[in-house]
């Protein structure tokens, strides 16, 4: 109880510390500096407006369309709070008197949810508009009500959960069943399914990098669903409920999308709340009737008829009892509700509980999250990697506190038990594979046979690579580190010009004809900004590198997790004399980066400055036993 106590203190120290940010963020920033920060769309274009199928007054925004060369990513997603502004001829801003919340974003249009019709006429009014995101309190209340009803559990299911989180009582006998067969899944996948199906309070299935901790997923949610009506699945993301959406929609379960996907594509759309509700056959029906009392509320006072309040109270009435209705048979035909962990209290799922909730990508997850869904079940599994990405955490104090510790990490180590990792890793050549599985998973994961020594070339091509930037000969100057102003991040010109170089060395290596045949992917990764935007701008300009652009993504370590390239390229930028590494030392961060590839991995850094930390030695020591140092 005492850690579920200081959990929430952390939580509270956290939600003033972001609120304060927040608020002292939107006084100093200039739009364009929140614009490049994906906090803000500038300028938007008012389009039309219309209630949508859950008869919520909404209006379409968009601004300027960005091109693939200057497109500027953003933060924008299904649920965010926004508030919108106008921006006068001195450049300073004013605010509209509400906040709205963004139903869906596709390109460079976004749908965002009104309070009022007054809200509206208030958009209409405003000149020079743009929109940016809000401090949003809604899911700091929901963690805050789940813990404190996690703290104050007493006699029943949470409550048991909630201990046997602690180890007291010891998790409950399995269940006992007819084990099936799953030949198509390694020992350790089947080990895992098998438990899943078995155990009474929780289990964790601990997926590395490559190995299959989807395919787990999906064949654990198949084989539950043999012995259970419903089930629930959740992750931190959108994006990451998409993705487990996607593939369990693509297995032919009958699934209902709870919130709206990131994944904009066709097939996604089909499975939403949303669409489904306008597809049924009574919609049209329930259109008029809400057609009708939006009629009668705009009619003048004198002009209304003398049953007005009659009139209203039955079209209600009438309205409630067909949305229910369609509710009802929506979610009699589903077997899978999926959505985030805050989107698991939506209103449409008031009142339902399941036997079985699934949550992935839950290294990532604030362990107050998560508990928001699992007061909705009976059992839980939690799927990630907390050797990957952990939560984001503003507070200094709050990190340092330990609120970036997830419930799957105190289950790790106070349950081991319960933990089931998943050994045979499908995506990296044995030599790529070897450092990350010695260094996080005690050495434990084996590289499957197709994939043991691929390579691009005929002859073995030396997988793992280290360009020590510290003195380049191709360089008059030394590779060190800047920070531009007005920032906290970091941009080494010098290493950014070499890793673009590196690339066109592999590329001569390789063939340029060969790997535009072969459609072979190439990731550039940094754990900065500032040298990710550096980067992309060297690329724009690069002659030789041309043909492959679109071949090439540059991104963050953060945007990287979850995909693999063929091959990777990994600028570490650091480079100073008193050897700082700043946030490099959270080595979870840099397991995702040196994890993504395939064949081929090129990491370039300053030995001088990496090399005092352990770390970053080993992980240098280990590309000279290659015999490929440059």
């Amino acid at each position: 109880m005492s850690r579920l106590l200081r959990h929430k203190d952390l939580l509270r120290q956290e939600y003033e510390y972001e609120k304060e940010q927040f608020r002292r963020e939107a006084e100093l920033l200039g739009v364009n500096r929140k614009v490049q920060r994906g906090e803000c769309w500038y300028p938007v274009t008012v389009g039309r407006s219309y209630y949508n199928s859950l008869d919520r007054l909404v209006v379409e925004v968009s601004r300027p369309p960005q091109t693939d060369d200057d497109e500027t990513p953003h933060n924008f997603e299904y649920g965010r709070t926004v508030i919108f502004f106008e921006q006068d001829g001195s450049g300073g801003l004013h605010y509209a008197p509400f906040t709205a919340t963004v139903s869906f974003v596709e390109g460079d249009t976004m749908t965002v949810i009104l309070p009022d019709e007054k809200s509206l006429a208030a958009l209409h009014a405003m000149e020079l508009l743009g929109v940016q995101l809000h401090f949003d309190e809604t899911t700091y209340r929901l963690m805050f009500e789940a813990l404190d009803a996690v703290i104050t559990a007493r006699d029943n299911r949470l409550a048991e959960l909630r201990d046997c989180v602690q180890a007291k009582p010891p998790q409950a006998a399995p269940r006992t069943f007819a084990a099936p067969s799953m030949p198509w899944l390694n020992d350790s996948q089947q080990e895992a399914v098998r438990d899943i199906i078995a155990c009474r309070d929780m289990l964790v299935v601990h997926g590395p990098p490559g190995t299959g901790k989807t395919t787990t997923l999906v064949e654990a949610v198949s084989e539950v669903l043999r012995r259970e009506t419903q089930v629930m699945v959740c992750a931190q993301s959108n994006t990451a409920v998409d993705w487990i959406s996607e593939q369990l929609a693509a297995r032919g379960i009958p699934l209902l999308r709870i919130g709206n996907p990131t994944r904009v594509t066709p097939a996604m759309l089909a499975h939403t709340y949303e669409r489904r509700f306008e597809d049924h056959p009574d919609y049209p029906a329930l259109w008029q009737v809400r057609r009708t009392l939006r009629q009668l509320r705009s009619t003048p006072r004198g002009s209304r008829p003398q049953n007005f309040h009659q009139k209203m109270a039955r079209l209600r009435e009438r309205a409630d009892e067909m949305e229910l209705r369609i509710r009802q048979e929506l979610f009699d035909q589903t077997r899978v509700f999926a959505c985030t962990l805050a989107g698991s209290a939506n209103p449409l799922l008031m009142g339902m509980h399941f036997h079985t909730l699934f949550i992935d990508e839950a290294a990532q997850a604030l362990e107050a999250a998560c508990w928001i869904a699992i007061r909705k079940a009976d059992r839980f599994v939690l799927a990630g990697d907390h050797c990957q990405l952990p939560p984001t955490i503003k507070s200094p104090a709050a990190l340092r506190g330990g609120l970036g510790r997830t419930l799957m990490e105190v289950l790790a180590e106070q349950r081991p038990d319960v933990v089931r990792l998943l050994r045979v890793q499908y995506r990296m050549n044995e030599r790529l594979m070897r450092f990350s599985s010695e260094w996080f998973y005690d050495g434990r994961l084996v590289a499957a046979p197709e994939v043991r020594t691929r390579s691009l070339l005929d002859l073995v091509d030396e997988p793992l690579v280290w360009v020590d930037t510290s003195h380049s000969e191709a360089e008059t100057e030394e590779a060190m580190e800047q920070q531009p102003a007005r920032s906290h991040g970091r941009v080494n010109p010098v290493e950014a010009r070499l890793t673009m170089q590196a690339l066109r060395d592999y590329v001569a290596h390789i063939g340029l004809r060969r790997l535009m045949d072969e459609r072979v992917d190439i990731g550039i990764i940094s754990p900065y900004r500032a040298q990710v935007s550096l980067l992309r701008q060297l690329l724009k300009r690069d002659e030789v590198l041309k043909p492959l652009r679109r071949q090439i993504t540059i991104s963050t370590v953060d945007a990287f997790q979850g995909q693999e390239r063929d091959v990777i390229v990994l600028s570490l930028v650091r480079a100073n004399e008193a050897g700082q590494i700043g946030f490099l030392r959270d080595l979870r961060r840099t397991n995702v980066a040196i994890t993504r590839a395939r064949y081929k991995l090129i990491v370039l850094g300053a030995a001088d400055t990496l090399c005092r930390h352990t770390f970053y030695r080993r992980l240098y020591e280990a590309c000279r036993q290659t015999m490929a140092v440059e």
